[in-house]
């Protein structure tokens, strides 16, 4: 991949690519089904424009490295998911990743990578958006990274999550809160 200036932009696909078995899944699922179109169409413009993509995800306490069988099962008929995981699969130019925590960058090579790309600017979408997009901009702020977040792009299991963390993300992490629709790359 070419060398990326300081203000070049990553877009971060989190934890969409799942099942969704576990607590609250069937209300997770409604929430990430209304954010998949918006992130597919931001996806596509992130790939017109030569941005990296960069999905990172939990496996639902099923450790693994085996990125294809867990999209295997994800696209299983019997999957909460598999309609979004359809929309939103990765293609061979993105990146895909496991974390083991809510934070993208705890315990992954995601800044390293960043660096290596020379990422000054993160776009973050994805589920849910109190806990694992919280965690990983909070961590991305502390990291000096410029966060933007499409409010049409992440959700969780109850509305109110939402509202709560898009709060934070914009008074606590001086993050830029917009629609999908108005980012450019």
């Amino acid at each position: 991949m070419a060398k990326r200036s300081k203000s070049a932009t990553a877009l971060l696909i989190l934890d969409m690519i799942s099942e969704y078995r576990y607590l609250h899944g069937e209300r997770i699922v409604r929430s990430a089904r209304k954010a998949a179109p918006n992130i597919a169409r931001l996806r596509e413009r992130a790939h017109a424009a030569g941005a990296p993509v960069i999905y990172v995800n939990d496996t639902a306490g099923k450790w693994e490295s085996d990125q294809k069988s867990f999209i295997d099962r994800c696209m299983q008929p019997e999957s909460r998911g598999r309609e979004i995981v359809q929309q939103l699969a990765p293609t061979p130019e993105d990146y895909f990743m496991f974390k083991p925590m809510h934070s993208a960058f705890f315990g992954t090579p995601l800044h390293t990578l960043l660096q290596r790309l020379k990422i000054g600017k993160l776009i973050a979408t994805g589920i849910t958006s109190h806990q694992c997009v919280l965690f990983t901009a909070m961590d991305a702020h502390v990291r000096e990274f410029e966060l933007v977040i499409p409010s049409d792009c992440i959700g969780a299991g109850a509305a109110a999550d939402t509202k709560h963390a898009l709060y934070i993300f914009s008074h606590a992490l001086m993050a830029k809160v917009t629609s999908s629709r108005q980012l450019r790359f």
